[in-house]
C-alpha cells in the first residue's frame, strides 16, 4: 500500500518538503482553482504535476497518485445524463489527467452540500481539536437559521424542542459561524460560501429528486464516463456521504454497502471504483466496515482511513484519533492488506490518512479544516505502525 497525503496545492499551508518529513511518497491533489465545471487542460495538469515531481536532488522524490477531485457539477446531479455538455467537460478533465499517467480520480455525488460539520474546532479531552457533527445544532440551523419549508416534518417533536432550545441560546455570532461552515464550499474550492436565500434555492433546485433517482443520474454519469476511464487505464472512485445520511431532506446513496452494490451491478467496468472511507462509512452503526472491505475489495483502490466516534445519541459524532473511536482499524488494514498483496505493484491501494487532530504548533497556525500537519503526520505514524506489525510496512 502506498502512503498517501492530500496537498491543496502552492499555496498550500503545508509545503512538499514537510510532506516529504511526514514519510508520505504519493500526493493526493487537484486543480482547485480550476472553476468547477471548467475543462481541464493536460497544460494545467501538467504543470501541477511537474511542481509535485519535480524532485531536489537532495529530497525523496513525490508523485501525483491521486486526483481528488474532479467535482461534478449540480447540473449532473440534478439532470443526469441529460447534462451532456458539463459531462463533456468532466470526461476532458479526466482524459487531461489520463495522458498525464495519473491512475486515480475519487469524487463524490454528495446534492448541494460536501461533508457537514456543525464544529471545526471541537474541544477534545487532550486540548486538541477535531470537528464535529452536532444532531442539534445542525437541526437549530436547518429549522430556525435556514428556515427550510417542511423541515419540521423530518424531525420528531422531541428534536424540533432541542432543537428549539439550542437555538435560543446561540448568539448572533454562533449563529453566523455555524452559517459559514454549513455552506461554506469544498475544502480548497475557490468558490464563496453560500448565503441563506442562494442556499434555499439550491435545495430547491431539488425538489422531486428522490433517492432512486439521484442514483439513476449517477449510473446515466458512469455509464458515459467510466468507459473512458477503463481505456485509459484510470479507476474511478466514489467518496461516501459524509456523514452518510440525509441532510435538508436531500438523498444520499453512497452511504452503506447496499448503495455501492447496485452501482457496481449497474456499472461493473473495474474501472468503477470506490474510495474506502472508514470516518464516512464508520459514522452509521450499522456498516461493518471490515466487511465492507472484504466484500468490495476488487474495487478499492483509493483509502480515507479516520475513525470518528458516534456520541450518545446515535446521531452527533467527532473526529476521533486514528487509533480510537468507532473503527477497527487493526481490522480494516488486515482486509485492505491481504487485498494489496493480492495485486501487482501497479495496481497497490494508496491510502492517506485524513482529518487530523489540530494539535501542539497547530493549534497557534492557520490550517485547513480537517489537514493540519500534525495530527496528520500522528495518524500517518500510527497506521504505518499497523502496517509493519501486519507484515506489510507500507512504500
Amino acid at each position: 500500500m502506498r502512503q498517501g497525503w492530500r496537498w491543496f496545492g502552492p499555496e498550500a499551508l503545508v509545503t512538499l518538503d514537510e510532506v516529504r518529513q511526514t514519510g508520505a511518497t504519493n500526493i493526493v491533489s487537484s486543480l482547485h482553482q480550476v472553476p468547477i465545471g471548467r475543462a481541464w487542460t493536460e497544460k494545467e495538469v501538467r504543470e501541477r504535476q511537474s511542481l509535485i515531481e519535480t524532485t531536489p536532488a537532495d529530497r525523496s522524490p513525490l508523485v501525483w497518485s491521486v486526483v481528488e477531485s474532479i467535482p461534478i457539477p449540480d447540473a449532473v446531479k440534478r439532470k443526469g445524463g441529460e447534462a451532456k455538455a458539463e459531462i463533456e467537460a468532466w470526461i476532458a478533465s479526466l482524459e487531461a489527467v489520463a495522458a498525464c499517467g495519473i491512475p486515480i480520480v475519487c469524487y463524490n455525488f454528495m446534492p448541494v452540500v460536501d461533508w457537514t460539520r456543525t464544529e471545526l474546532d471541537f474541544v477534545t479531552p487532550t486540548g486538541a481539536t477535531a470537528m464535529r457533527f452536532d444532531h442539534e445544532r445542525f437541526a437549530a440551523f436547518d429549522l430556525f437559521v435556514l428556515k427550510r419549508p417542511d423541515a419540521d416534518r423530518q424531525y420528531s417533536a422531541e428534536d424540533r424542542e432541542r432543537a428549539r432550545v439550542v437555538f435560543e441560546q446561540m448568539s448572533q455570532e454562533e449563529v453566523a459561524e455555524i452559517t459559514r461552515i454549513i455552506t461554506s464550499a469544498l475544502p480548497g474550492s475557490t468558490t464563496e460560501p453560500l448565503t441563506i436565500p442562494a442556499f434555499r434555492e439550491k435545495l430547491v433546485a431539488y425538489s422531486g429528486i428522490d433517492a432512486a433517482r439521484l442514483r439513476r443520474h449517477l449510473i446515466q454519469f458512469l455509464e458515459a464516463v467510466t468507459p473512458v476511464a477503463e481505456a485509459r487505464g484510470v479507476k474511478l472512485t466514489l467518496h461516501p456521504d459524509d456523514p452518510p445520511r440525509s441532510l435538508f431532506g436531500l438523498p444520499r446513496i453512497a452511504s452503506t454497502a447496499g448503495d455501492y452494490a447496485a452501482l457496481f451491478d449497474a456499472v461493473p467496468s473495474a474501472a468503477n471504483g470506490m474510495c474506502y472511507c472508514t470516518g464516512s462509512l464508520g459514522v452509521r452503526a450499522d456498516n461493518d466496515l471490515p466487511a465492507i472491505a472484504r466484500r468490495f475489495a476488487s474495487r478499492i483502490h483509493f483509502a480515507h482511513l479516520r475513525a470518528t466516534t458516534r456520541e450518545g445519541d446515535g446521531r452527533t459524532f467527532h473526529e476521533s484519533a486514528h487509533l480510537e473511536g468507532d473503527v477497527d482499524m487493526v481490522a480494516v488494514l488486515r482486509e485492505l492488506v491481504a487485498e494489496d498483496r493480492r495485486r501487482s505493484a501497479e495496481d497497490t491501494i494508496v491510502f492517506r490518512s485524513d482529518h487530523g487532530h489540530r494539535m501542539l504548533d497547530d493549534l497557534d497556525k492557520t490550517v485547513t479544516p480537517g489537514y493540519p500537519a500534525i495530527g496528520r503526520m500522528r495518524g500517518l505514524a500510527e497506521l504505518r505502525g499497523i502496517m509493519h506489525a501486519l507484515g506489510a510496512p507500507p512504500t
